[in-house]
C-alpha cells in the first residue's frame, strides 16, 4: 500500500508540473533519484527538507535557462526577451513557467514594435503575458483554448496613474489577466451577453481576481490604440482580438484583423492577443 501511495503522489505531481510548466514533469521524475539519495544520507530534519526543496528547484531553473531554449529551436520555437528594454514579461512567473515561447517571426515582430513604441513614446515598455509552451504543437496552455503552436501572444494593456495622470510601465494586475476595462453605459456589453448564453467562465478570471487595485490606474487609450495600429498594420500579423466595444470606442472599426474571439473564449478588455496567419 505505501508503494502505491508513493507512485499515486509521484504520478500527481508528474501530471500537476507537466500541466504547469510542460516540462517540470520530466524535470521532476529525473529528481525521484535525488530525492532518494537526501533522505538517505542527509540526517538532521530540517536539512533535509531545505534539500528536498532547493535540489530540484536548482535542477529545474539548470534545465530552464540552459538546456530548453536549445531544445526549443527544434519546434521552430524561441523565447522572448527577460530583460530588453523596451519589451519584457509583466510578471517573471511566464518565464519561469515556460510560458514565454513563440516562433521566431513573432519574435521579430513584438521586438520591432516594441522599439517603435519606444521611440513615439519615450520610457514605454511593452510587457507581454502569455505567449507558449517550448515543445510539442498542440500541446496546450492551459487556460488559452489556442496557445499551442507558438503562433500566439497575449500583451498587455497601458495604463496610466490616477493621481499623476503619468503613463505608467505598470498594470493593475499582477498577471495582467483579470481587472478590465468595463464597457460603459451606451457600449455593448460583451461579457453580459456571453454569460447570459451560458458561457460563465468568459468573466471566471474577472471574479477570481482582486478587484483592489483598479482604482489605482486608467487605461491608457492612447498608447494600447498606438501599439494595436503598429501590430494590425504589420503583414506577418494575422489576428488581433480585443473586445468589440474596445475596436469601437478607439475608432479602430475599419481594421478587418481586429475580430471578436467568440463567447468560448475570456474577455479580452484587459489584454490584447495577438497571432501569426
Amino acid at each position: 500500500m505505501r508503494k502505491i501511495r508513493i507512485v499515486l503522489f509521484h504520478s500527481f505531481l508528474f501530471v500537476l508540473f507537466t500541466i504547469l510548466t510542460q516540462i517540470g514533469g520530466i524535470v521532476w521524475l529525473i529528481c525521484i533519484p535525488l530525492l532518494n539519495y537526501i533522505k538517505k544520507y542527509v540526517l538532521h530534519k530540517i536539512q533535509r527538507w531545505i534539500a528536498y526543496l532547493l535540489g530540484p528547484l536548482l535542477i529545474y531553473l539548470i534545465v530552464t535557462f540552459s538546456l530548453i531554449p536549445l531544445l526549443a529551436s527544434l519546434w521552430g520555437r524561441v523565447p522572448l526577451p527577460i530583460n530588453h528594454g523596451s519589451l519584457r514579461p509583466l510578471t517573471l512567473m511566464t518565464v519561469l513557467l515556460n510560458r514565454h515561447y513563440v516562433r521566431k517571426e513573432l519574435r521579430n515582430v513584438v521586438l520591432e514594435t516594441s522599439e517603435q513604441m519606444t521611440a513615439k513614446f519615450p520610457g514605454t515598455v511593452v510587457h507581454y503575458l502569455d505567449a507558449g509552451f517550448p515543445f510539442i504543437h498542440g500541446f496546450p496552455l492551459l487556460p488559452h483554448l489556442s496557445h499551442n503552436d507558438g503562433k500566439k501572444l497575449d500583451l498587455a494593456f497601458f495604463y496610466t496613474d490616477v493621481l499623476t495622470q503619468q503613463p505608467v510601465n505598470d498594470s493593475p494586475s499582477p498577471i495582467g489577466y483579470g481587472i478590465c476595462e468595463e464597457p460603459t453605459s451606451n457600449e455593448e456589453n460583451t461579457a453580459a451577453y456571453c454569460t447570459s448564453k451560458g458561457y460563465r467562465q468568459y468573466s471566471l478570471l474577472q471574479r477570481v481576481m482582486p478587484q483592489g487595485n483598479k482604482k489605482n490606474y486608467l487605461f491608457d487609450s492612447r498608447r494600447t490604440k498606438a501599439i494595436i495600429l503598429l501590430l494590425v498594420q504589420n503583414r506577418r500579423i494575422g489576428k488581433l482580438f480585443i473586445e468589440p466595444y474596445l475596436k469601437k470606442r478607439m475608432n479602430l472599426m475599419k481594421y478587418d484583423k481586429i475580430r471578436f474571439h467568440g463567447c468560448q473564449a475570456v474577455r479580452h478588455d484587459d489584454h490584447i492577443h495577438i497571432q501569426l496567419p
